[in-house]
């Protein structure tokens, strides 16, 4: 099964979870869910979002991260493989991809708790100054006039 075909069936897959579309990206398949990421499609196989709180789920199972090279180096993230009874058993395809969809949600909490903190910090900062050089040559342009000739 190539990787637009699997990406093709995943709405049949998880329609007892709910509405999901997948979008072309990284090489593969963004699978969404209300407008978020909780899944991607890489190769023939499908990686759902994990954290702190459901990835022990996945590992107890055995199953893999997805992972990329990066600096020479494999790398994982936080997407790994999804059972393989999914793709027979809908009930188990709306259960994993809920827990995949609580972790976003939680993420996305997380994110917002942290963005007005964040705000709040570089507002607090002073305005950058400009460097001496540049001052320099914006008070030379203001008394060239166009011909260069000093007014």
């Amino acid at each position: 099964m190539g990787t637009m075909r699997l990406a093709d069936e995943l709405p049949e897959v998880f329609e007892r979870f709910g509405r999901v579309s997948a979008r072309r990206m990284f090489g593969g398949h963004g699978i969404f869910h209300e407008g978020r990421m909780f899944g991607l499609v890489s190769g023939e196989r499908l990686y759902l979002k994990t954290d702190e709180e459901s990835r022990a789920k996945f590992e107890a199972r055995g199953l893999a991260p997805f992972e990329y090279m990066r600096a020479g180096k494999l790398t994982p993230t936080s997407y790994v493989e999804a059972p393989a009874e999914i793709y027979e058993d809908r009930e188990e395809a709306a259960r994993w991809a809920r827990l995949a969809w609580e972790a976003v949600v939680r993420r996305d909490g997380a994110a917002a708790r942290q963005k007005p903190a964040a705000r709040k910090i570089a507002a607090t900062k002073a305005p950058r100054k400009k460097p001496a050089a540049k001052k320099a040559a914006v008070a030379k342009a203001a008394t060239t006039n166009r011909s260069g000739a000093k007014r």
